[in-house]
Formats: C-alpha cells, structure tokens, sequence
C-alpha cells in the first residue's frame, strides 16, 4: 500500500511545497506510482483478476465522467446580473435537487461554469467549496442515479425508492446546515466586497466568447446536448460494456454536432479531464491492495452485530481517502459477513439502519477531500482554468472540511446513528 500512501502524500504537499513541478510532472508521478502497484500484482503476484477489476472499474468511471464533462462543456447557460447571498443559496439548492437527476457529476459539470460567472466579481475559495460539498456530494443521496456509490446499491439489489424514502430527513438537515453556512459566510463576503470603495475586479478570467462580466438574461445555448445527456443516463442502467460504449458515443456526438460558437462561450478544452483521468489512474491502480485490506479485515474490525454510526464513520473516513463507490462495496460486503445473511430484502428488514449509514456515509464524508468522489477534481480543475484560486488538498481539509463539513457530519451522526 505504499505507492498509494505516496500518492495521496504527493496530491496533498506537492501543489504546496511545489507548485511548478507537479503542474508538469502530476501525470508522471501518479501514472509511475499505478505502474509499481500494477507491475507488482502483474508479475509479483501473478493476480490478473484483480487488475482486470480495477481496469473495468477504472474504464466505467472515466466513461462517465468525460462523456459527462463533454456533454455540459456544449451547454451554455446564460446568467442574469451579479449574485447575491440568497440568489446563490437558491442556485445551490436547485443543484442539490438536479444532483438526484443528473447525478452529482452531471450536475457539477453542467453548473460550475455558471456558478463561477455568476459570482466572479468576488469569487473566492468557500464559493467552490461549498460547491463540491453541496451540488457534487450530499444533494445526490435521494436516488440511486444520485452518485456512484448508491448506483452499486442499487445494482445488488436496493429498491430504487428505498434511498429517498429512507435518505430524505438527512438530506434535509445536512444540506439545509450546509446552506445556512454558506449564506452567513457569503453574506460577510458580500458586504466586504460592497463596502469597498474601489470598483471590485473579477478574481477569475470571465468565462463567454465576448468577455463579459454576465449576461442581460438567463438562457440556455446547446439544448440538443440534453438528448445526449438523456443517453447517458440512460446508458447508466445498460450492462458493461455497452454502457460505457453508449456513454462514449453520446460523447463523440456532443462533440460533433455542437456549435463552435458554444463551446468558445464555455472556454471549453480537455484540460481538466485530462488531469482527473490521470490522477485517478494512479489512484485506481495504487488503491488495489487497501481495498484487498479492507475487504479481508471489515468484518473482523466490525465486530458482531456492529452499531450504525460505526458503518456511518467507517465508511465515511475511507471514502473521503478512497473512492467512495468501492468502499460502500466493502462495507456492504463486511456486514453481509457480521449478519451471516447475503440476501439484500433480508438485510432491508434486520439491518436497515446499517444499510442507511453506509449509503450516507460513502455519500457524504466523499465531500471531505478532493478525491472522495470524482466531480470533486473536476469541479477544482475547471475553476482553476478559469482563473480562481483553490486550495491545496490539505488547505481543502483544514479550511473547510474540518470546519464546516465536520460539525454536519457530527449532527447526523448523533440525530439518526448515536443510538
């Protein structure tokens, strides 16, 4: 496991202690530290199954999550005036819903542009932030569609409804926290900034062919891309590999068949999925051991009959260091083996409370780092190509995470698993 310890040490010190050099050489170290691990269990272990594993799981995710950021990159969508505190709790508010629609990657990648523009007069980290924790993580735990780790529920054998029939009174209360939040700490910012004598430059490069600092009305360019964007949805209940073929075939049709016009008020280039893609490459391939770990040791680290806020931290605290969709697997996986039953309805009707802490837990603790969930890198690449300034993986941790999703994540401990 040591690569994949490398890894998230160098995501976590190198853009700090040198910024410079891991803009040029990220690809190479995280692809170098996936070829040791893979090199290992290809000749060392002689364990293809494992890396075939990894591949497929690898290959699933970055079909979506580019054939998404290819579709949202051909839609445009026009803002009206410069936000305010409530305009932005509203806008992120109907992001958390869409997030159970669209998922939390189509979601982010369809709004993070105007989200930027809309506040980039006064664009600041905690508008990006909250952005991840809201609209790419804890809106999309009311459907299986939602975000990825429900999505594998689902496919063993979780009612579609049982999510938002069981998931909505924690929806309310973390994004209604999050929300309250985010408006008192914008609220601050947004008086700063009109209390400034000076005229207010935008901190970030405005985003639009014309360079202008928002538009006259609310629009939406690039509505033919919304079939695509169905396809894909579609796709996702479609078994491998036709899935990924569909998805990716909805992407070389966007691509295709969208105005240049779009595309150029987008500021759109393949820069940020090119940086997820090999990031999450090496986080893939360097991840194979720890989940080998967790899944061997889950249920001796259990114990018998284990409460649910132990699943709820459990899976939380290794989904916002691991991917969050295989470890909802280990974790389903280990109670499984606590409660001696396979069946899913069987662990509907004993361990339902279990089964909730993990689905909240893989959900909402994947906000906490850059790497929890797979929007989240997407959301800090676009923002940083278009000018604001995110921070380091450990800034991320220590300036929010810690701060502000924390106590969140406490509250729900305490309101649904204490006991």
């Amino acid at each position: 496991m040591l690569p994949f310890a490398l890894l998230l040490g160098a995501m976590a010190l190198a853009p700090v202690c040198a910024p410079g050099g891991w803009r040029r050489h990220y690809a190479k170290i995280a692809l170098g530290l996936g070829a040791v691990t893979a090199g290992w269990y290809a000749f060392g272990l002689r364990d293809w199954h494992s890396l075939g594993e990894a591949a497929h799981e690898y290959f699933g995710f970055i079909a979506l999550v580019g054939s998404l950021f290819v579709v949202s990159g051909g839609i445009h969508l026009g803002v009206k005036g410069e936000a305010t505190p409530l305009k932005n709790v509203i806008f992120l508010l109907v992001g958390a819903v869409i997030a159970n629609i669209l998922g939390t990657t189509g979601a982010a990648m369809l709004l993070i542009r105007p989200w930027i523009r809309m506040n980039q007069r006064r664009v600041t980290a905690h508008h990006l932030v909250f952005f991840i924790f809201i609209v790419a993580n804890v809106g999309g735990c009311l459907t299986p569609i939602g975000d990825p780790p429900l999505f594998l529920g689902y496919l063993q054998g979780v009612p579609f409804w049982w999510v938002a029939r069981n998931c909505w009174p924690a929806w309310l209360l973390a994004n209604g926290l999050l929300l309250a939040i985010f408006y008192a700490l914008d609220r601050k910012s947004f008086l700063r900034a009109r209390g400034c004598d000076c005229r207010i430059e935008p901190v970030a490069q405005p985003i639009g062919a014309q360079r202008q600092l928002y538009t006259e009305t609310w629009k939406i360019d690039g509505l033919p891309n919304l079939f695509f964007l169905a396809v894909i949805l579609g796709a996702v209940f479609t078994p491998s590999p036709g899935r990924e073929i569909l998805m990716l075939a909805a992407a070389a049709g966007s691509w295709f068949t969208t105005k240049k016009s779009v595309h150029a008020a987008n500021d759109f280039n393949f820069h940020p999925i090119q940086e997820v893609a090999a990031l999450f490459a090496g986080i893939f391939a360097t991840m194979i051991p720890a989940l080998a770990w967790l899944d061997h040791h889950a249920a001796a680290l259990l114990g018998p009959n284990p409460a649910p806020g132990i699943f709820f931290w459990g899976t939380g605290a290794l989904s916002a260091g691991l991917d969050n969709a295989p470890t909802y697997l280990g974790f389903l996986s280990a109670l499984r083996g606590t409660s001696g039953t396979a069946d899913i309805s069987e662990l509907l009707a004993s361990h339902a409370a279990q089964i909730l802490a993990i689905s909240l837990g893989s959900v909402f603790f994947g906000a906490a780092t850059y790497i929890g969930n797979g929007p989240n890198f997407m959301v800090k690449a676009i923002a940083e190509q278009n000018g604001v300034k995110m921070p380091s993986f450990l800034a991320f941790v220590l300036k929010f995470s810690l701060p502000f999703l924390l106590p969140v994540l406490i509250t729900v401990w305490l309101l649904f698993f204490r006991s």
